[in-house]
């Protein structure tokens, strides 16, 4: 008999989607959940779907479009939330609908305004309205880990009864322990009668940064779906990683005694997509998928790691599909070559479409720079269109700047056929580019973010730009990539202000 399976239940494009400044469109969330699908996660939280027109629209589409993996919608106890979780997830090959209700005494009193009767009696109640609309129905009492045991076991035995499949353990506000997770898992295990017939799941938070150390303490104590994120991503400090989740199971096998079915060489990709989609940079000494987590500075662990990989890396870099970075093109590389590296890099589903788009940007960067890098590459792909409208396009821009100069920017769009060009000045070359596309396109816009990274190293390396732009209260995120960081802001703009017009267009 082979070890037990651990399910991982992805939550990046529910809670994940939560994390402030955070603004996903559905040809967004749809491209994640397809990278989800490679990764083989076994479980897609896809949304919320009462939430917003657009949360419903994602989950339709991801249901219309996954088919090898579980795909859920969050719904309150109540029952509009559930049949618009329902409406939204009909399509799916397998749905769930995960309803929730808060347990704590704190929640019930000062939230909810609920007696103990109330709730134990509408949990039972949703619970048994999801079962009319699908077999597969997760409950999770909110605040779980500051509700009084005895309560939290009477809701769980009775949701298991009115016909849960999966009972899930959030720590909220990520507030438990390793070893007071294995105490409230034990108790629930002990104390109802029919705790075998479904499967036993937690989602933790990381306030105290203790949500993979509880997500794992639950493990050892034989829960069968563990709850995440990638790059950790959701509310206030964020959830358990997956990405750190899996690999302490992969890697401690020995002690954990499990499985997972993740792909982890598709990591890496995974959370290279997600950091890009969402503008959240992952921390440079981020476990797994930080640009430090593989290297080495101290002569002593570079002179052990060079005569022995495992005297200093206790995970092989190749096992997350973490790329070696090889300068492998330049200008003189022909379209097989570009193509051979694109499979190597493990882009092996790419519409021809996408490689000639790919393949003529790829050109216009080896004409700017000697040699192109692996992650050069990486970087062109990730800014591949994803469908969104162009309502604006950036022709040509012209700028004028000096340490004792006023600096002036001539900027020249496109919107439909019509050309427009203003001109404008600004408190640096970047302010007045953004001023000028603001008199082109009549928006009044708030610049909430802007930062700039370099993709490789060296004086010719591309620049990638991430702006952050607010309007009515809500966030919108652009990119711009060029070796011209002037360029690559004005593109980043641009891409934001499409993406905020498609947004509104959405909802």
């Amino acid at each position: 008999m082979g070890n037990r399976v651990i399910k991982i239940f992805d939550t990046t494009l529910r809670d994940g989607e939560q994390t402030p400044g955070v603004s996903l469109n559905v040809n967004e969330k749809l491209q994640i959940a397809k990278q989800l699908e490679k990764l083989k996660v076994d479980v897609i939280e896809a949304g919320f779907a009462i939430a917003s027109p657009g949360d419903f629209e994602a989950i339709k589409v991801i249901s219309e479009n996954i088919k090898d993996a579980v795909i859920v919608s969050l719904a309150r106890a109540v029952e509009k939330d559930i049949d618009r979780a329902y409406e939204a997830l009909k399509n799916a090959q397998a749905p769930r609908i995960h309803t929730f209700i808060a347990t704590s005494d704190i929640h019930m009193k000062y939230k909810l305004k609920m007696t103990e009767e109330e709730v134990l009696e509408r949990a039972v109640a949703m619970v048994k309205y999801a079962k009319k609309y699908v077999s597969d129905v997760e409950f999770s009492c909110e605040d779980a880990t500051r509700t009084r045991i005895e309560f939290l076991i009477k809701v769980f035995d009775a949701v298991i009864k009115a016909g849960a499949t999966v009972i899930n353990i959030p720590d909220t506000v990520g507030y438990t322990t390793p070893e007071e997770m294995k105490r409230i898992i034990r108790a629930i295990k002990e104390n109802i009668p029919d705790i075998d017939k479904v499967q036993i799941s937690v989602h933790c938070h990381n306030d105290l940064g203790l949500a993979v150390a509880n997500s794992l303490a639950a493990v050892e104590e034989g829960v069968h779906q563990v709850e995440c994120t990638i790059n950790g991503l959701g509310e206030r400090a964020g959830n358990a990683a997956l990405e750190e989740i899996v690999m302490a199971l992969k890697t401690r096998k020995d002690f954990y005694n499990v499985d997972v079915l993740i792909d982890t060489t598709q990591i890496y990709r995974t959370s290279k997509l997600v950091s890009s989609l969402t503008g959240i940079f992952v921390q440079p000494n981020k476990a797994i998928v930080g640009a430090n987590a593989f290297a080495h500075e101290s002569g002593i662990h570079q002179h052990g790691v060079l005569s022995e990989r495992s005297t200093y890396e206790i995970i092989d870099p190749v096992s997350i599909g973490l790329p070696k970075n090889r300068m492998v093109l330049g200008k003189h590389s022909g379209r097989h070559a570009f193509e051979e590296r694109l499979k190597e890099l493990g882009y092996t589903d790419l519409t021809r479409e996408e490689i000639d788009a790919a393949f003529e940007k790829f050109k216009v960067l080896a004409d700017k720079k000697k040699v192109v890098l692996d992650k050069d590459i990486e970087a062109l792909l990730e800014q591949k269109s994803l469908n969104i409208p162009e309502t604006y396009e950036l022709i040509k821009f012209q700028i004028i700047s000096g340490n004792d100069l006023i600096s002036t920017a001539s900027v020249k769009i496109k919107s439909g056929e019509e050309e427009f060009e203003e001109a404008a000045t600004g408190d640096g070359p970047v302010d007045a580019i953004f001023k000028a596309i603001d008199r082109i396109t009549g928006l009044q816009v708030e610049l909430d973010d802007y930062s700039i990274k370099a993709v490789t190293q060296g004086k010719d390396a591309l620049g990638e730009v991430t702006v952050r732009i607010k309007k009515d209260g809500k966030a919108f995120l652009g990119r711009g990539l060029s070796t011209d960081i002037l360029e690559a802001s004005a593109k980043a703009y641009v891409n934001a202000i499409n993406k905020m017009l498609y947004k509104i267009s959405e909802e």
